[in-house]
């Protein structure tokens, strides 16, 4: 399995980006696809899950300004981000769980104030 994210940038305050990550390879029909994020000298963290049946889960400071979505057959996973602050400011990982756990390379986000 592998994974191809882009569509990070540098946006002001109050802008969007809409980061995507393209899944290929053997895919299970059952999956979950993830998108975290990792801010300088932070770890890691859970941004927003969608399932293949499209249940989400998002972490408290993405409700409401943040949506995960699926396109092309399922295997894109989007995540619309809007209203965007600078502590939304780091590299943004998507993740696929389907007979193992798969990273993508991460595509930076950077929010000015």
């Amino acid at each position: 399995v592998q994974l191809q994210a882009s569509g990070g940038g540098l946006v002001q305050a109050g802008g969007s980006l809409r980061p995507s990550c393209a899944v290929s390879g053997s895919i299970f029909t059952f999956n979950i696809m993830e998108w975290f994020r990792q801010a300088p000298g932070k770890e890691r963290e859970m941004v927003a899950q969608i399932t293949n049946d499209g249940k989400t889960v998002y972490a408290d400071s993405a409700k409401g300004r943040f949506t995960i979505s699926r396109a092309n057959a399922k295997n894109t996973v989007l995540l619309q981000t809007n209203s965007l602050r600078p502590e939304d400011t780091g590299v943004y990982y998507c993740r696929y769980l389907g007979g193992g756990a798969y990273w993508g390379q991460g595509t930076q986000v950077t929010v000015s104030s």
